[in-house]
């Protein structure tokens, strides 16, 4: 779909997913952008210069981890252990938050657990103590 946007030469090429955004990035060098991802995935340098054609809106969440990671440590700095919640439908993503937490959890010796949302089991009124 991204090669028969960019022959009908749109205005505009609006990607809205990670798949979207990763195919949508190589088709074109002219045509604008607009992307709803993460500057780890490599398609724009950075949050405040994305360059080329490139611009977009991010939800933040790999963006960020690594500041929440550091909040959270000032906010319990006794804890040696902490836990991060991932959705692994969305690999990329999971991937990419997962090795930035990594990253940032080595720096104050912090022991990183990586759970998959998907893993874990569902409570209901009936299963909650």
């Amino acid at each position: 779909m991204a090669g028969d946007l960019v022959r009908r030469q749109v205005s505009v090429i609006a990607a809205t997913s990670t798949p979207a955004n990763l195919v949508a990035k190589p088709s074109t060098s002219t045509i604008p952008i607009v992307f709803t991802t993460a500057v780890q995935l490599g398609l724009i340098a950075s949050l405040n210069r994305p360059g080329a054609n490139v611009t977009g809106v991010v939800t933040l969440n790999v963006e960020i981890v690594t500041k929440q990671l550091q909040l959270l440590h000032e906010l319990v700095p006794t804890a040696s252990s902490m836990a991060l919640l991932v959705n692994p439908t969305d690999s990329a993503l999971a991937e990419t938050a997962t090795k930035e937490v990594r990253a940032a959890a080595h720096t104050p010796g912090l022991e990183l657990h990586v759970l998959n949302a998907a893993d874990l089991p569902l409570q209901t009124s009936s299963t909650r103590s």
